[in-house]
């Protein structure tokens, strides 16, 4: 991979900080970082690899510096106004919002089951939600070999989804100090489980499932997959887990499944349930895998399947996969 100029837009955010963290993991030969915020965080300083870098105000005339690929970690809004922009600037934007994900024309791209539409791009590539994202990984092996009939997911996603906001939720339930306990979410989230994520349609889905269904879908390339979820806010700080049951179109033994699984990229199977060993969000936290678990054949039906499958959100529910597909493009110069 030749050296390259890339910008983090959003860099003061929690998404934006991830960008940063992951990007000096994984040492990429970035020859200058630019980092981009609001009006209101302009001026902040923020370490890079021991470097001080200065955040500017994100204007239209950010990308006029020749910058080869920008991570965006910004909301819908903010993603819609931009991302154009950078793209007719040939700056490859890859994008952290649910803006584009379902845009016809744009990728939605997890590396380790769709890193082939990448090349499809024109300009901007979308990253999965948080959620879509782990249960592509672990759905698309077991899709290969034996087919997805019906899939059906619950999530219990972690307060961190919600950003620092729904973090400081949690920090005041825990202590007890009541005025502060729900002020990102309808609910004190502390002791307590809540079943809602996202606006509620006229089908009594919220978002965030119809999110999920149809990026699953379109990752695995499954447009009339038979699927249903339900989204809930959980008490944990990092770590979005997911209980899903698949109803696959041809036998298997658990034993050839589960060395698919074993075999599968970005997949870690953590299931040894004689020595208590299953996927726990406090094991996932600040790891990269797409951890699975608790398998066990649905005794209610023909092909079922159980399984319990967590990942960390902040990393391979966002900035993580969002740096592999960065990698992807600066590899095979995908322009």
């Amino acid at each position: 991979m030749k050296p390259f100029t890339c910008a983090i837009v959003g860099a003061t955010g929690m998404v934006g900080g991830m960008f940063i963290k992951i990007l000096e993991e994984r040492k990429l030969p970035i020859s200058r970082l630019h980092l981009f915020a609001s009006v209101r965080s302009a001026g902040t300083n923020i370490n890079y690899n021991n470097e001080t870098l200065t955040v500017y105000e994100l204007t239209p005339g950010s990308f006029d510096n020749g910058i080869d690929v920008a991570l965006f970690g910004v909301g819908n809004k903010t993603s819609r106004m931009y991302a154009p922009i950078a793209a007719k600037k040939n700056c490859i934007v890859i994008d952290n919002s649910s803006a584009w994900r379902l845009e016809s024309d744009v990728p939605l791209v997890v590396p380790e089951v769709n890193a082939s539409d990448i090349g499809g791009h024109n300009g901007i590539i979308a990253n999965p939600n948080c959620c879509a994202a782990p249960t592509a990984v672990a759905l698309k092996p077991l899709h290969d070999a034996y087919g997805l009939e019906r899939v059906v997911i619950s999530t219990y996603q972690s307060v961190s989804g919600a950003g620092v906001g729904g973090m400081r939720d949690l920090d005041a339930g825990v202590a007890n100090t009541k005025e502060l306990c729900a002020q990102t979410f309808l609910h004190p989230i502390a002791h307590n489980i809540i079943p809602h994520i996202g606006d509620f349609d006229e089908t009594g889905y919220t978002g965030e499932e119809l999110k999920l269904m149809a990026e699953v879908k379109k990752m695995l390339n499954i447009p009339d997959l038979k699927i249903t979820a339900t989204s809930t806010r959980v008490p944990v700080y990092i770590g979005h887990s997911l209980s899903i049951n698949v109803s696959l179109k041809r036998s298997f033994d658990m034993h050839g499944l589960r060395q698919i699984l074993e075999n599968a990229p970005g997949v870690e199977l953590y299931d040894n349930i004689a020595q208590n060993i299953y996927p726990m969000p406090i094991q996932a936290a600040g790891c990269d895998k797409v951890y699975v678990g608790r398998l066990r054949h649905d005794c209610s039906t023909k092909n079922g399947l159980n399984m319990w499958v967590v990942t960390d959100n902040t990393r391979k529910g966002a900035a993580t996969n969002a740096v592999q597909i960065l990698e992807h493009v600066m590899d095979t110069k995908v322009h």
